[in-house]
């Protein structure tokens, strides 16, 4: 989990308590529901940033994971996104070395950066709607505004959350 603060912000300013103090806050209040704290093992002040490289084979060498794109946390998407891009190389490495064709390397990039592109698109969407705007913004209570009418779509609509578990869970890699 996560808690959006500002990006000049230092980790170590955060103490435990801090954190679980600022969580249950914005969590508010709900009947029947209990926060476990726990120790917090982990702590980083981390820029919410998008990255993608094109294309992702120069020459013999071929990009996977974070050495090609960069999704934020929002979307939960890097390990699965690595993971895809070493499934598609790999049938591309098998197929070579069974049948000295290079065709599998030649659509790898093509292949891998249709996920890709939808995976941003997923992690911007949910960070938009879920990352408040710096009030510095002009545009800060505008969007605020978008903010909520997407938030209550999403929870009046089955067609929106099933969009959204879709996404979470992932497509089938057949599927690109």
């Amino acid at each position: 989990a996560y808690l959006q603060v500002p990006p000049n912000e230092n980790e170590d300013d955060w103490s435990d308590d801090r954190i679980w103090n600022e969580f249950r806050l914005r969590l508010g209040k709900h009947e029947g529901l209990e926060v476990s704290e726990g120790k917090i093992t982990k702590k980083d002040v981390v820029e919410m940033r998008s990255y993608v490289t094109e294309p992702m084979r120069h020459g013999r060498m071929f990009l996977a994971g974070d050495s090609a794109h960069i999704v934020p946390p929002t979307g939960a998407k890097g390990m699965n996104l690595a993971i895809s891009d070493v499934y598609v190389l790999s049938k591309a490495l098998v197929h070579f070395y069974k049948t000295g064709k290079t065709d599998l390397f030649d659509t790898y990039t093509e292949k891998c950066l249709r996920r890709i592109w939808g995976a941003q698109h997923f992690s911007w969407w949910m960070t938009s709607m879920l990352h408040t705007p710096p009030p510095s913004d002009p545009d800060a209570a505008f969007l605020q505004q978008m903010q909520l009418a997407q938030l209550r779509y999403v929870f009046a609509s089955e067609a929106a959350q099933r969009t959204v578990a879709e996404n979470y869970t992932g497509q089938a890699l057949a599927r690109y």
